[in-house]
């Protein structure tokens, strides 16, 4: 049996994560997901959309996957692989050379990322359509409006 692991904080959950965990599966027969604690994701400088045992849920629910563990620090990498009997390591290729060191306990894969799509995006997206930000970009643009306004009036 080939048991495969990857890592990843599965905000906003979208086809690249899709994409990713079903070719993460078709790697091995067993695959296993750590999904970032809201903890863990806090100390990266990042926080989620999704609280953790939301994103856990989703994640498990996905054909493929057959174990969600909790990510909580970057050092759990070599006890997992060697707790679960891990032979494949897997990653996005975001992430391409960033875990090397693992090649001493397992085979260590970067598989590429779902072009046009990531969780990153999708929250600056949402960030633009807060309320505050729409106030302010009908400011810009009213301002912009007067600008030209003038500029046609010199003609």
């Amino acid at each position: 049996m080939t048991t495969v692991l990857t890592y990843g904080t599965f905000d906003l959950f979208h086809v690249g994560h899709l994409n990713l965990l079903n070719r993460l599966a078709a790697l091995g027969d067993r695959l296993i997901v750590g999904v970032s604690t809201d903890e863990f994701n806090a100390t990266k400088g990042k926080s989620t959309v999704v609280p953790y045992q939301d994103r856990a849920a989703i994640v498990q629910g996905i054909k493929g996957v057959d174990l969600v563990i909790p990510e909580s620090a970057w050092d759990q990498k070599p006890r997992d692989i060697q707790e679960f009997s891990v032979d494949v390591f897997a990653m996005g290729n975001d992430w391409e050379g960033k875990f090397d060191e693992l090649k001493d306990l397992c085979e260590v894969v970067y598989l590429p990322r779902t072009q046009g799509v990531s969780s990153t995006e999708m929250k600056t997206l949402l960030n633009i359509l807060d309320p505050e930000h729409l106030d302010q970009l009908h400011e810009a643009l009213t301002s912009m409006s007067k600008v030209l306004e003038h500029y046609r009036d010199l003609d």
